[in-house]
């Protein structure tokens, strides 16, 4: 969709540094943006939050903006992403932080929750720890908690019993605990 002559004149003020066109801007779309974020993220401070940070994306993202889509749309997008993301990071907490003895989930929780290191950053480890262990520990942890499939689909893919499978979860989770551990 093409964008129009008063939308483009709106986001040249903006890219100006034009404070009234931005605010203009903010308080047409904030509402709709928070409704949005609010309705895919069940906690209200963390929805405005993420509307925040939104609408400082938007104003670093207008540099690289090429005039192809509304202004609506385009903080639309940037909001699906910021969900989408938001999302992944705490799947990412969940998998960690639930699977995890409770000793080792607070010492982390220093490192990660005060986000020291940043979301590409752990997930990057992440993927290196997986990518060290041995073959099998890799696919059932992926299987697991990367593609969510259930301990009883597991099973089957693997063609072992379900106690089996478990034992291996286990030995999988505990060997990634041991080498994330001495990666810190």
């Amino acid at each position: 969709m093409e964008i129009n002559r008063e939308e483009r004149e709106l986001l040249e003020k903006i890219i100006k540094k034009d404070e009234k066109a931005l605010f203009f801007v903010y308080k047409k779309y904030q509402p709709s943006i928070f409704k949005f974020v609010r309705s895919q993220i069940n906690n209200y401070q963390l929805a405005e939050e993420l509307t925040q940070d939104i609408f400082i994306d938007f104003i670093e993202a207008l540099r690289d903006f090429r005039f192809q889509s509304t202004i609506k749309t385009f903080l639309f997008s940037i909001a699906k992403h910021k969900v989408v993301d938001q999302i992944r990071k705490k799947k990412i907490k969940n998998i960690l932080f639930s699977r995890i003895p409770s000793f080792i989930v607070e010492s982390l929780k220093v490192v990660f929750i005060d986000e020291e290191i940043d979301k590409k950053e752990l997930e990057a480890k992440i993927s290196r720890v997986i990518d060290s262990l041995p073959n099998d520990y890799q696919i059932i942890l992926r299987l697991r908690y990367i593609d969510g499939v259930r301990i009883k689909e597991i099973s089957e893919r693997l063609r072992m019993n379900f106690k089996a499978t478990e034992s291996l979860l286990f030995r999988a989770r505990k060997n990634f605990i041991k080498v994330f551990k001495n990666e810190i």
